[in-house]
């Protein structure tokens, strides 16, 4: 790949491309940081961790002597090196850094004193004198310039819209590819700023398409903005887009805030959870339509949350969940019992009540608005995969939170208000409405334990096996509904209804 070259005016500059380094950084990734005296390594240093850190004057003392400088505590653990004062090459091999690297990202500066044993390094910078400023020669290995590249379009885009200089912090990487910083601009409210480019999704499974494809999850920013634009017309508390590059995939989106629906010690705000409730029945008795203009020339279609969407959601019990448990393969003709199952459950459905779904509204994706009245203190985020579906699922979502453990006596309530909020509209089918809502939690929470023991297994995020006890009881509890004795049968056979596994 070929180099990259960024002309640096002043110490400002220098400082804000380690800002932009640090953001594209990954466990693992050694840096190497090389130039003469004076030519601003340690500056682009500090930037670097204080962005790593989140703290504008977070200390960063010179390794000079103590030659490595290491900040285990933070978001990425980071080791700072100083090769300056070394006497001998082999010296490095006395420095662990291998180790460091296993368990974060390593800086080095003077990275020549060490002869060839850190030409392997990911990310190689160079340092000089260009005019009256300097300029930086950045090259490495594929997978790391692809991501600085990325690192450096949002900063253009940032320019593009009138916001050069603005700091850049880390906010949060999903579960997905997307991910999300807090921008804070000169003088003004912090904004958020969403990276999403286009999601190819993955191998083609059947019928020629991917995962995505047949779950049909958003794999572009294009419904993400459809969604609020239409979310926002009916008055219901959204991000507002203040900029945006469809092509690119990039966002900047107003900051709803930190302020969510648990309270300091994680646990669920009841008056909260019932305010987001009553907002879901006002949603559902909406009418909504399946196009949205996005843009010029751009439609976004919602599609539909169908029988191939739901189906194949729920085989993730079986390829992941299930063999993760008794540790072997899962039977061929388990899975298409387990299949021909879910189909005459999904049967259930086809007079189910249909609506908008927003598809993940639970605690993380709800942010309360204080100043608000009404449906408006429930901001709304993370929609993009929003479908048209049984208006039970978001409900479902919502009393049976993935990330929360919500007690029966609260889920009772919060059904009992979101009943009550629809009848107040005109009648409404209560029998229905539970049994949908039986069905659509066995559905999600089905799903969820295949994705979170793939999040572990595939894409090395241990953390989310500490909500399985939580999404076992959740399956258990939604299969105590006639409508699902025929799953729960199924699971008892294939020996995983006692589900005490949980990492």
């Amino acid at each position: 790949m070929a180099m990259l070259v960024v002309h640096l005016a002043d110490s400002e500059d220098t400082e804000r491309l380690g800002e932009d380094i640090a953001l594209a950084l990954r466990q693992g990734d050694l840096v190497t940081l090389s130039g003469d005296l004076g030519t601003g390594k340690s500056t682009l240093a500090r930037g670097l961790i204080r962005t790593i850190a989140d703290e504008d004057d977070h200390e960063v003392p010179s390794p000079t002597f103590t030659i490595v400088q290491s900040y285990p505590e933070l978001r990425l653990p980071i080791s700072h090196v100083d090769l300056y004062r070394i006497a001998f090459a082999d010296e490095i091999h006395e420095l662990g850094l291998d180790e460091l690297r296993e368990n974060g990202a390593v800086l080095v500066e003077w990275p020549e004193n060490a002869g060839n044993a850190l030409d392997d390094a990911d990310i190689a910078i160079v340092l000089r004198d260009s005019g009256t400023g300097r300029e930086a020669v950045i090259g490495g290995s594929e997978a790391a310039m692809a991501r600085l590249e990325r690192s450096f379009a949002i900063r253009d885009f940032l320019r593009r819209n009138d916001r050069p200089s603005a700091r850049r912090r880390y906010l949060l990487g999903d579960a997905s590819a997307r991910s999300y910083e807090r921008v804070y601009p000169a003088d003004q409210q912090p904004l958020i700023l969403m990276n999403s480019p286009y999601n190819p999704g993955g191998p083609v499974l059947r019928d020629g398409k991917t995962y995505m494809q047949i779950a049909h999850l958003s794999q572009s920013v294009h419904a993400f903005a459809g969604i609020d634009k239409l979310l926002a017309a009916q008055g219901f508390t959204v991000p507002p887009i203040i900029a945006s590059d469809l092509d690119a995939g990039l966002l900047l989106i107003g900051d709803l805030g930190n302020e969510g629906i648990l309270d300091d010690a994680g646990n669920p705000i009841a008056e909260r959870y019932e305010a987001a409730a009553r907002a879901l029945a006002r949603l559902h008795e909406r009418s909504w339509p399946h196009d949205i203009p996005v843009a010029p020339g751009v439609t976004h279609h919602i599609p539909p949350f169908d029988r191939d969407a739901m189906l194949i959601e729920v085989e993730l019990l079986c390829e992941w969940y299930a063999p993760w448990r008794s540790a072997a393969p899962f039977p061929a003709h388990m899975i298409e019992d387990y299949r021909g199952v879910w189909n005459d459950i999904f049967n259930r459905l086809i007079t189910a009540e249909t609506s908008l779904l927003l598809r993940d509204v639970h605690s993380p994706n709800i942010l309360w608005q204080p100043g608000e009245r009404g449906i408006r203190r429930v901001g709304l985020i993370d929609f993009q995969d929003a479908m048209i579906g049984p208006s039970a699922y978001d409900v479902a979502s919502l009393v049976f939170d993935a990330r929360v453990t919500i007690p029966p006596e609260l889920r009772r309530a919060l059904l009992a208000a979101y009943v009550e909020e629809r009848s107040a509209q005109g009648s409404f089918d209560t029998e229905a409405f539970f049994e949908a809502v039986a069905i659509m939690a066995a559905q999600r929470n089905a799903k969820i334990l295949g994705i979170f023991v793939r999040l572990d297994r595939r894409d090395g995020k241990p953390a989310y096996l500490r909500h399985l006890p939580r999404i076992q009881a959740y399956l258990k509890e939604a299969m105590a509904h006639p409508a699902l004795q025929p799953l729960k049968a199924w699971l008892e056979s294939a020996g995983i209804l006692d589900m005490e596994k949980s990492a």
